[in-house]
């Protein structure tokens, strides 16, 4: 099959859309105007609009993993700023915000399903949108598969803390999160939106429990070392450096991953240009309010002086530690099991979210057609989403073969996929800075430059002091990624066209 059907011109023009804010003045624009044949332009969209506000908010946080993410983030924060690691999440959050405004913007201009392909392509133009969406698709196609390492890292230390298994190999237990994701993701959006909810829930739900539990016994005065609830966790120790401050922010930030996802559903979200804006700050304003809760809830939990303070900091599983301690071994091992049912839906989210990436380059022929096509019986891209399961599979088999443990598929994935995800954020941003240049408050450029400030220096800190082998090698990996995308956009021929002409398409078909 050709990558592109026959066009009638050889170059299509690019202009610069013009914003809504400023459509009034001007009257109705396009982002080009292109001469498209019934042969050039892709067929609309197929996928069926089914999410309300509710929805695309579940997306967003499903893909945060909100649970799992407290479940291995918190260690470092606690081991830069002791009892204050609470503010990590905080001031996280603010950054976390900054990086977003850019997002909130470019969504409420435009809808597509290739998120940042789209909202980048018509405010930057087609190359810049292509190299944004390369690099959100670098994220979404190993991000699944981060998640099924998950369920293979819980749910092997579920059964052996409940001593169904003491040595129970992990590839099998990666299999069955692949299936269970792979099945929950191939459903209409909407059942798959709600399979999301209930993992998330449950999850979240446990974690409830053990915080509301570690509370009570504060309040009452019969916590295992005598810990009380106290105001230590707003005070950072003295003699805290800036820099300190602000690596342990890195590690919150990472904890926020996932909250532009929510853009990817903008050709299936009712409203889009209001719910997905909405969303993204309703996503990050939960995120940031039960971070700070938990982290308070732990940390207050170990104790904030120095002892409390050392055991959180070298604990390997801080929320099994206090569940143990202050719940008992059952508790403890039920967390093991949300994290498990967190690994599903933040999985089946992912997956969903890559789907949706191939099937906008599958529907503009930048990538083969077939995947720019979705199932008649429930409207779901299906070739993509087939696409993004096999690839997975294929790796964590690769994996398995390798000997390697579970923990470090984990990491080796998470930590391929976070890189690329913030270079789409500086990007996304700079693309939202120029858009900003046109609109009537030209002093809103400042938001997303302070934005790429903060991306970058997240992204400065997870490649230097240069980490140790083999992660000294992502950041080369990530570079070959990219630097694949960036030839691809510049030599190879015809391409930039298609991109230029599936988003002008896209454009019309929701006009």
């Amino acid at each position: 099959m050709p990558l592109a059907p026959p066009v009638t011109n050889a170059y299509v023009p690019w202009r610069p859309f013009t914003p809504r804010f400023c459509r009034n003045r001007v009257g109705t624009a396009r982002m080009a105007t292109i001469s498209i044949t019934s042969a050039a332009r892709p067929a609309r969209s197929g996928l069926r609009r089914q999410l309300h506000l509710f929805g695309t908010v579940a997306v967003s946080i499903g893909v945060m993993a909100p649970t799992l993410a407290m479940s291995v983030t918190g260690v470092e924060p606690a081991r830069l700023l002791g009892r204050a690691a609470p503010l990590a999440f905080l001031f996280a959050g603010v950054g976390v915000g900054l990086v977003a405004y850019g997002f909130v913007r470019l969504s409420g201009e435009f809808a597509h399903a290739g998120s940042v392909y789209g909202f980048v392509g018509h405010a930057f133009g087609p190359r810049a949108g292509f190299f944004c969406g390369w690099a959100l698709l670098g994220t979404y196609l190993v991000f699944p598969a981060v998640s099924m390492s998950g369920v293979a890292v819980f749910g092997e230390a579920f059964l052996k803390s409940t001593g169904i298994a003491s040595d129970f190999p992990w590839y099998p237990l990666a299999l069955f999160g692949w299936a269970v994701i792979g099945l929950a993701a191939s459903r209409e959006v909407r059942k798959a939106i709600s399979a999301l909810v209930v993992f998330e829930v449950v999850a979240f739900a446990l974690i409830l429990v053990l915080m509301a539990a570690i509370a009570v016994s504060l309040i009452g005065g019969d916590a295992p070392r005598g810990q009380d609830l106290n105001t230590d966790i707003v005070k950072l120790p003295p003699g805290t450096s800036l820099s300190t401050i602000g690596l342990a922010a890195v590690f919150g930030f990472l904890s926020y991953a996932g909250f532009e996802s929510a853009g990817s559903f903008g050709e299936e979200a009712h409203q889009p240009r209001r719910t997905v804006p909405y969303s993204l700050w309703a996503a990050i304003a939960f995120g940031g309010v039960f971070y700070f809760v938990c982290m308070s809830i732990q940390t207050l939990g170990f104790g904030t002086d120095a002892a409390g303070v050392k055991a959180f900091a070298s604990s390997g599983a801080p929320l099994g530690d206090l569940a143990h301690t202050y719940m008992g071994q059952g508790m403890a091992d039920a967390l093991n099991f949300a994290a498990v049912i967190s690994s599903f839906g933040a999985g089946m989210g992912c997956a969903a979210v890559g789907a949706r990436m191939l099937y906008a380059l599958g529907r503009d022929r930048v990538l083969a057609g077939d995947l720019g096509t979705v199932r008649r019986s429930n409207g779901t891209p299906g070739i993509a989403l087939a696409f993004v399961l096999a690839l997975d599979l294929a790796g964590l088999t690769i994996f398995a073969i390798a000997g390697t443990p579970p923990l470090k598929v984990f990491f080796y994935l998470a930590t391929f996929g976070t890189l690329n995800l913030l270079v789409m954020y500086i990007a996304t941003n700079l693309a939202a800075a120029r858009f900003l240049t046109r609109g009537p408050r030209p002093w809103e450029v400042a938001i997303p430059l302070v934005g790429i400030a903060v991306a970058g220096y997240v992204l400065y800190h997870n490649i230097y002091p240069v980490p140790d082998p083999p992660f000294d090698l992502f950041p080369y990996l990530v570079g070959a990624w990219l630097a694949l995308g960036t030839l691809a956009i510049l030599f190879v021929p015809g391409l930039r066209d298609r991109v230029a002409r599936g988003l002008a398409a896209a454009e019309s078909a929701q006009t």
